[in-house]
């Protein structure tokens, strides 16, 4: 739905241009049949529209007197008998300039006109939501835990989550080992409540009980057929997939 304005003060005018938009096959509503400048500055200054039709010459002055003191964001076709306001008209936001009286074909050409920069707008608009939405992202990724709050009898330490080379639960306890081999038992409850505040990029369960680190592998290895044995900074054993997870494991691991 196209939503126009029309500013004409002569009457059998609006209804020729009403006759026309009427005969259009996009659908449009004409909110408001204006003469006057004072008129046209009030409306304009309270509704948007799609479009507006506007004479030049109106009731009690000239119609760019209400582009003066109205900022119009919408585009302009202008219909006169008169041509020396060519100039004027497309200074404003005038994208057409109708001599009366115009034919069916002249108005139909302006509208075409209005229908193409108005899909131009829409698709420009598209780009730049597109393009809003993508730095949005960008700049809003989510925070993730960078360090452990590790509780002992002599203290309270941190353990910097790089420093991890992975995670492990045992009999419902979680141990975090780190890069020189050290385990440090957390107070966090599950491998899932900790993996869902860990890139990832970073952090794979390569089985049920053990959440690694990419950053710390140093190698790997096969170990059966559908497993593989994984080294990391600090342990002497390795690590092993699960059967299940091997696969997803070989794809992580290349990214």
């Amino acid at each position: 739905m196209v939503k126009v304005l029309i500013i004409e003060d002569e009457i059998p005018a609006r209804k020729k241009l009403k006759r026309f938009l009427k005969d259009l096959d996009t659908k449009t509503e004409v909110v408001a049949e204006l003469d006057t400048v004072a008129r046209a500055v009030d409306v304009l200054n309270t509704t948007n529209v799609d479009l507006i039709f506007s004479d030049i010459e109106l009731l009690d002055g000239n119609a760019f007197e209400v582009y003066k003191q109205v900022r119009v964001f919408c585009p302009i076709i202008f219909t006169t008998a008169y041509d020396q306001f060519l100039m004027n008209a497309f200074e404003t936001n005038g994208i057409a300039y109708l001599l009366k009286p115009f034919s069916r074909d002249r108005f139909q050409a302006a509208w075409d006109k209005f229908l193409l920069l108005k899909k131009s707008a829409s698709e420009e608009n598209q780009q730049l939501n597109i393009l809003t939405n993508l730095i949005h992202q960008t700049f809003t990724k989510k925070a993730y835990k960078e360090q452990f709050t590790i509780h002992k009898q002599q203290g309270i330490y941190f353990l910097k989550t790089e420093n991890i080379s992975f995670f492990e639960a045992n009999e419902g306890v979680i141990f975090a080992f780190d890069i020189t081999g050290k385990k440090h038992l957390l107070s966090e409850s599950s491998l899932k409540s900790i993996e869902q505040n860990l890139s990832s990029e970073d952090f794979f369960r390569i089985n049920r009980s053990v959440l690694l680190n990419k950053q710390n592998v140093e190698k790997i290895e096969r170990y059966t057929k559908n497993t593989l044995a994984i080294i990391v900074k600090g342990l002497n054993n390795h690590l092993k997939t699960s059967q299940s997870n091997t696969a997803s494991f070989r794809e992580w691991i290349e990214k």
